[in-house]
């Protein structure tokens, strides 16, 4: 199959094309700037230009592009950025597609588990209502942006995507090295509830919605059971044989990551309610698991 993928050059992105042409599809990676080879299309998603040569023959299209949440501290304008990333991206891709004589069969469009709010220990999965706040919002506006495609009648799934286990980056990137270091600690009082994935099960579970004709709209990229940050933490210590005894305190989030701590130490119960009933299997369903596979 002929493939496009936005946001290729990411965790996930570039794993996924990995993936995808080590079993022979033919990917074609969308960038902002001037394409190197013929593998590679042009988009300019803030202006709304996406080159349609790039999407011809597509059977599919994942759409992984946006601005790390958690690259900047959240300022005005970076959060616009956010925002904008998102929403103008994912409406420029759906127009294009929508445009096209003969469009691909399925858009698997990225977005988050952060659409659900803190959740508390109240369980979630796809038929649970968005919660409050920005990222909530941002989620609601960048799944609705893709209405185009789902109009013009592309099979239109939204990947809600948890918490990557991987080393190469994203947050838990971030997280290895101070275990390693033996600085490590839950983060608050380790209450909240993290939804983790190994990097391979998101990798398999994007595949799995661009094969399973059945799913469509939103799809939690999450383990089975969403651990709290207690058990991730203890379990990091576990794998890595080192101390986890350094806690950082909410107030410390609060002054270094301001307005995103209260992401941080808020969290999603959420299940992947419709992964599991359409016969997804997890490689990496425990934490230690994907941990390890994290290492290898």
């Amino acid at each position: 199959m002929r493939i496009a993928v936005t946001g290729s050059t990411g965790l996930i992105g570039s794993a996924l094309v990995r993936s995808l042409r080590a079993d022979g599809h033919e990917v074609v990676r969308f960038v902002r700037r001037e394409p190197a080879g013929a593998d590679e299309a042009r988009w300019d998603p803030e202006r709304g230009r996406v080159d349609p040569a790039g999407l011809a023959g597509c059977g599919a299209v994942v759409h992984l592009a946006g601005a790390g949440i958690g690259d900047h501290r959240w300022t005005a304008a970076y959060k616009r950025k956010i925002r904008d990333s998102r929403v103008l991206g994912t409406a420029a891709l759906a127009n294009a597609l929508a445009g096209l004589d003969e469009p691909p069969a399925v858009l698997v469009s990225g977005s988050a588990v952060g659409y659900y709010g803190d959740t508390g220990d109240r369980p979630v999965d796809e038929d649970s209502p968005a919660g409050h706040g920005f990222l909530p919002s941002v989620c609601v506006e960048w799944e609705a942006a893709a209405a185009p495609a789902q109009e013009a009648g592309i099979r239109t799934a939204f990947a809600r995507t948890g918490l990557v286990v991987a080393k190469e980056g994203g947050a838990w990137g971030r997280m290895f090295p101070l275990f390693r270091a033996g600085v490590g600690g839950r983060l608050g009082d380790g209450r909240q509830y993290w939804p983790f994935i190994s990097l391979h099960d998101e990798v398999a579970a994007l595949r799995h919605i661009i094969d399973t004709p059945e799913l469509s709209g939103p799809v939690n990229l999450t383990a089975p059971e969403p651990l709290t940050n207690r058990q991730v933490t203890a379990a990091m210590a576990r794998v890595l044989h080192r101390p986890a005894v350094l806690p950082v305190p909410a107030v410390a989030l609060r002054v270094v990551l301001g307005e995103f701590s209260q992401d941080v130490l808020g969290g999603q119960r959420a299940r992947p309610t419709r992964l599991l009933e359409s016969g997804f299997v997890f490689r990496d369903p425990g934490i230690e698991q994907a941990i390890r596979a994290a290492l290898q």
